[in-house]
């Protein structure tokens, strides 16, 4: 017999919880890597949904590391994701320890030491998504004040993404805030990564207000 609904908690909605199901998992690039050794390393990512206690709705912890060295990745972020209706906005944090943190993506015991007082957010820099047919498609959320400080250069951010329920298509760009060139960033195209492991089965459907 099924539980009975609590007045407290709150549904969400279909948009939102396809796009999580599809993002929760482990994504690899061998396929790109192994076609293209000298263009592309061999990259995992990593969207582990965190417990819906976190933020009251659903989250995720994500990871991107080199494949031969899965202990120190060279990403880390906390995501929340916003229903918006037709569109999904994912607010982005930063971890103020984030090596402390390292390997959460896949040991769990990691992933429940992780606090809501040791993340910032990461303003302007947040992500909206909107289903086209078989996928989403997400882009930074416009102004270019996703502001990164790399080689030297003030870039802004141009970050687009393309997902399906087993593939996930990344492009991440830094351009120079005052001549607009390319800083930072595959100059050969974007990542092309397939899923390994789906975590959809730990993505929560209903939040607790």
């Amino acid at each position: 017999m099924s539980q009975p609904r609590l007045d407290t908690e709150a549904q969400h909605s279909e948009l939102m919880v396809t796009l999580a199901r599809w993002m929760a998992g482990d994504f690899s690039n061998q396929k790109q890597a192994f076609d293209q050794p000298a263009t592309y390393a061999h990259i995992r990512i990593f969207f582990r949904p965190l417990p819906v206690s976190f933020f009251n709705t659903i989250g995720f912890y994500s990871e991107q590391v080199y494949d031969h060295d899965l202990w120190t990745p060279y990403r880390q972020g906390i995501h929340r994701l916003v229903d918006w209706g037709d569109r999904i906005y994912i607010e982005n944090y930063s971890l103020t320890d984030r090596l402390r943190y390292a390997g959460a993506a896949r040991e769990l015991d990691i992933l429940r030491s992780i606090t809501p007082d040791c993340i910032q957010r990461r303003h302007h820099c947040s992500m909206i998504f909107q289903r086209d047919g078989e996928m989403f498609r997400g882009s930074v959320e416009p102004g270019n004040q996703c502001s990164i400080e790399k080689r030297g250069h003030q870039t802004y951010l141009v970050s687009e993404v393309e997902l399906t329920e087993q593939t996930w298509v990344s492009s991440d760009r830094g351009l120079d805030i005052n001549t607009h060139e390319q800083v930072w960033g595959s100059a050969a195209g974007p990542l092309r990564f397939e899923k390994w492991q789906s975590f959809a089965n730990e993505v929560p459907t209903q939040s607790i207000e």
